[in-house]
């Protein structure tokens, strides 16, 4: 082949195409989420299905193609970083490849329009009329998957969409280790009977001092409002144009302080995430987090392991008070107490820190079982309800509670669920194998309220490598460890032992 250097370069000037394109489809997704009217979702949904056919079009072009394969064969002489980007590259042509470019139009046209499809019918609770639309999304993510091939199970090439290099079989035994972990200590929770007081977070909070305290709160996490921005929206998101635009939502209700506040925190931790990728990876196609379940590592740890943390709560009390003063009278303890309340919910969003997982698990099971053809749809509802009296001991009485709640597998998004409590396991694996491993007064910086030191562990082991690492082997990396459900269930244990003395 030509020079290395040469061909590397015109590597880039691709990566640079595709980035720009998927800049400008992030910012219309972005609108459609938060300002866009409701009269414009049949024509954005054209403009997005334009956008991703010209993406298509780049990404299978002869040229191009020819130019990728020739550096994954030399790719040993590229940096590791190089190297990341021409096989993430070739992963991805060679599934293009066998892609119909008729079908993959007509796919993004339909998840397009998918979400507005779900979002009348969760509306109207009227599962049937979404129905037909999520049998056409997985019957055409059956087709990705056997075009992607696989070799255990379908869902094995559409989970490594989302968390490269994991298979179900890796993760049914994690899974199944933190389900049976988790349901054990619900059950002894509810065998020991204790009630917590929470209802000081259900009084009047003002939505204009809710959005002062938030941003300020962002800020003191790390978020940067010159690299981003704040806005609201139904269901709380992060999206990014690169490292110098990442954008974060949340929303808010005057009855519930804290859901704005976690909201806001887990978002951050995604945004703080992408902000720090640096500026050399930020308009390639590593530019951003490794996979779906180390960005929500980030998320949660900043959301739960910090956010519900004594010491946390203990520096950012008084700050709350200052401009609530309903909470002045509460103390740090019965705080701490009330934001880790254990008390099954059916919605996820709105989940404990405990159970939270049980959700995902349920969603996790259940769509590899439509994958596999495991499934009739007419029954999925009756199966969702069964999972939940299972495992949390509650069904929902709705199809909004139940599995109309999502937006996930209207958008597509088949083999993301698992990325949420994969999170929950890095996140706690980071914190014992690693955080705390360099940073023997980490207890001490939480307490402080200056985070300054944790963010910064995090921007040199997590954020600063990107995508250039699988999820397996930068958790390797960090803990010296392959992924284990053992740090998780530690971590719930030793918290829920000690607030409900169990």
């Amino acid at each position: 082949m030509e020079n290395i250097r040469e061909a590397f370069g015109k590597f880039l000037d691709y990566q640079l195409r595709l980035s720009n394109l998927y800049h400008a489809m992030n910012l219309l997704h972005w609108d459609m989420s938060t300002i866009m009217p409701p009269k414009d979702a049949e024509r954005r949904s054209e403009v997005v299905g334009f956008m991703s056919q010209e993406a298509f079009r780049i990404e299978t072009d002869k040229d191009f193609i020819e130019l990728t394969d020739s550096l994954f064969e030399v790719r040993d002489g590229l940096s590791d970083q190089e190297k990341a980007m021409v096989e993430k590259q070739k992963k991805e042509q060679d599934f293009k490849k066998k892609i119909p470019e008729a079908e993959y139009l007509e796919y993004s046209i339909l998840v397009s329009r998918g979400e507005k499809i779900w979002e009348d019918a969760r509306n109207a609770d009227d599962y049937e009329a979404f129905r037909p639309t999520l049998e056409k999304i997985v019957q055409f993510n059956r087709k990705i998957a056997d075009y992607i091939g696989w070799e255990e199970t379908r869902y094995d090439a559409l989970l490594d969409l989302y968390e490269p290099g994991m298979k179900v079989s890796d993760i049914d035994k994690v899974f199944s280790e933190v389900r049976d972990g988790l349901v054990s200590i619900l059950d002894r929770i509810r065998a020991k009977g204790v009630v917590i007081d929470d209802s000081f977070l259900h009084d009047k909070f003002d939505k204009r001092l809710q959005e002062e305290y938030n941003r300020d709160l962002a800020k003191r996490l790390g978020f940067d409002f010159e690299a981003g921005v704040m806005a609201v929206s139904a269901h709380p998101f992060t999206t990014n144009f690169g490292n110098k635009d990442v954008r974060i939502t949340t929303r808010y209700d005057e009855n519930d302080l804290m859901m704005s506040v976690y909201s806001t925190i887990h978002e951050a931790g995604h945004a703080i995430y992408e902000q720090n990728i640096p500026d050399e990876l930020a308009k390639t196609n590593i530019g951003g987090g490794v996979s779906m379940g180390i960005h929500e590592s980030q998320s949660r740890f900043y959301e739960n392991i910090i956010g519900r943390s004594r010491g946390f709560i203990g520096s950012e009390l008084p700050r709350l008070a200052e401009r609530f003063p309903n909470l002045s009278d509460v103390s740090p303890d019965d705080f701490h107490k009330a934001v880790n309340k254990v008390m099954p919910s059916l919605i996820r969003i709105e989940a404990d820190e405990l159970t939270y997982s049980l959700h995902i698990i349920i969603r996790y099971e259940i769509e590899k079982a439509f994958i596999n053809g495991e499934v009739d749809f007419n029954e999925l509802p009756k199966l969702w309800s069964d999972k939940y009296r299972e495992y949390l001991g509650i069904e929902p009485s709705n199809f909004r509670e139940g599995v109309l709640q999502d937006v996930h597998w209207a958008g597509g998004m088949i083999g993301y669920f698992p990325s949420y409590a994969l999170g929950n396991l890095y996140g706690a694996q980071m914190l014992y194998k690693g955080i705390m491993r360099d940073l023997p007064d980490y207890d001490e910086i939480v307490a402080s309220g200056d985070l300054t030191r944790v963010t910064s562990w995090l921007k040199d082991n997590i954020h600063t490598h990107g995508g250039t690492y699988k999820p397996s082997v930068l958790i390797g990396k960090v803990t010296g460890e392959a992924l284990s459900a053992e740090y998780f269930l530690r971590y719930i244990e030793d918290k829920y032992s000690r607030l409900y003395g169990i």
